[in-house]
């Protein structure tokens, strides 16, 4: 880890970070998350038969959407045009996982777009579920891995190759 942050100035402002010298690589990022919630609540998500209608593709769909409109959220993030975004929502045994691609050829990367797309689509489950169950839990949002850029390639310890 370096020592510094890119958002802040030599005088401690922040800043949106001038990307304009780097050249333009293609960037891919990977996040997950989980919502955790009883078996019967999970299956009430996978049948379709909840209140709120199709909840999967609901958040799938939002997930896409936030990721669209990760700079309109997160202040100094850059304006990218994705080239990709991919939201899959899937059965697990502590709930259902989430998990975003989201690719660009662009000067900054992707891992914020990535986030957002997990965190939104989280939420989206938790606010079609809710009248189902109230103590979701929404639990490890996180990067999995990153391509492109100055950095190179990162990838989480113990996950499988993007």
């Amino acid at each position: 880890m370096s020592g510094s942050l890119t958002h802040v100035d030599a005088e401690g402002r922040v800043r949106m970070v001038d990307v304009s010298g780097k050249p333009e690589t293609a960037r891919e990022a990977v996040a997950a998350g989980l919502v955790r919630m009883s078996a019967a609540t999970r299956e009430l998500a996978l049948s379709g038969a909840a209140r709120k209608g199709d909840v999967i593709a609901a958040a799938e769909i939002a997930g896409v959407m936030a990721a669209k409109k990760t700079s309109e959220l997160i202040p100094l993030c850059h304006p990218l045009p994705l080239s990709k975004a991919e939201v899959r929502v899937e059965p697990h045994e502590a709930g259902l996982a989430v998990t975003a691609r989201v690719a660009t050829t662009g000067r900054t990367g992707v891992e914020m777009e990535a986030l957002t797309a997990v965190s939104v689509a989280c939420l989206t489950l938790y606010d079609m579920l809710k009248a189902a169950e109230r103590g979701m839990i929404i639990d490890g949002v996180r990067l999995l891995s990153k391509t492109g850029g100055a950095s190179g390639d990162w990838r989480a310890d113990g996950e499988p190759a993007p």
